[in-house]
């Protein structure tokens, strides 16, 4: 959830042209654009709830007592959670059978917190701190706001991952969050890696604001595997705008208004099937499609 005053302060970062008609290579895009099955579909609710579940008081996540959110992935063993849904996001990790995967969760905007807006709007992009991100380019850049909130959690968050993996002997970490939350997970996701070995890595996320520059999605692209969902016309995806020099990395999956999901290839696609395309600017968003329904799941505790 995104306060309003968070699209108030970002309606000049939505702004965008008219584009000229379409090139070749954006034809070719768009033809490539697939529907997705219904197991598709629903592979991903599990995911959608485990980031739904990320709104809710850490002292009911670390029991799994957060109602139908925890309801929806009943066997799921907690390790950890956090925050104070003010100062800092509300996080947990645990293991889960069913998915036989580490899930690293966080929560989005809480639109009661002036903080957390405070937070989305701070759109600057800054090279990733060096102490938690060795060894990358300092041409990879990222959200300020968003990297100072994922920099609170980070070495909780790795030192509890690491905790899940030994207990659990598992081999894959799934990163998931909502709004905010999608854009913390995404930036755990490039981060647990570059201190983790011998697990594979995959982030899911809901509502996506972008998270970085061209360089970063780039990283993402070549080194993660990456599933960001978008509902419909859903505002918060096209913002900061591009002309920012803001980009998203590939891996969209976008909700279209018949209620079909479709496989948006590349990155920004601009396919009136794609968000970027179906919501040229903030204006045509309805901000009541950010929290969903994605496959029936609203987002919220």
């Amino acid at each position: 959830m995104l306060a309003k005053s968070f699209l108030v302060s970002t309606m000049f970062f939505g702004l965008s042209v008219v584009k000229a008609v379409p090139s070749p290579a954006e034809l070719s895009k768009r033809q490539s654009i697939t529907a997705l099955s219904t197991s598709q579909i629903t592979s991903f609710t599990p995911f959608t709830w485990f980031a739904s579940a990320a709104y809710c008081n850490p002292s009911a996540t670390i029991n799994w007592s957060c109602g139908a959110n925890c309801a929806a992935n009943s066997d799921f063993i907690p390790v950890a959670s956090g925050g104070d849904g003010t100062d800092t996001q509300f996080w947990y990790v645990g293991f889960s059978p069913s998915q036989n995967s580490v899930i690293v969760a966080h929560q989005g905007t809480d639109p009661s917190s002036a903080e957390a807006d405070a937070t989305d709007v701070n759109a600057f992009l800054e090279s990733l701190d060096s102490a938690l991100f060795p060894g990358l380019s300092s041409s990879i850049e990222a959200h300020s706001g968003f990297a100072n909130e994922q920099a609170k959690t980070a070495t909780t968050i790795l030192s509890n991952v690491q905790k899940a993996i030994s207990a659990h002997s598992a081999t894959q970490v799934t990163l998931v969050g909502h709004s905010l939350g999608a854009a913390i997970s995404l930036l755990d996701a490039v981060y647990l890696p570059l201190h983790i070995s011998g697990v594979s890595f995959k982030f899911i996320g809901y509502g996506l604001p972008r998270v970085g520059n061209q360089d970063f999605a780039n990283y993402v692209d070549a080194n993660l595997q990456v599933t960001h969902i978008n509902n419909k016309e859903d505002p918060i995806p096209i913002v900061p705008g591009r002309f920012l020099g803001y980009h998203h990395p590939s891996g969209e999956v976008h909700i279209m208004d018949n209620n079909q999901w479709v496989s948006c290839p590349g990155q920004d696609n601009t396919s009136t099937e794609c968000i970027v395309g179906d919501v040229p600017n903030i204006f045509d968003g309805d901000e009541s499609d950010h929290d969903g329904p994605y496959n029936g799941v609203e987002m919220g505790c």
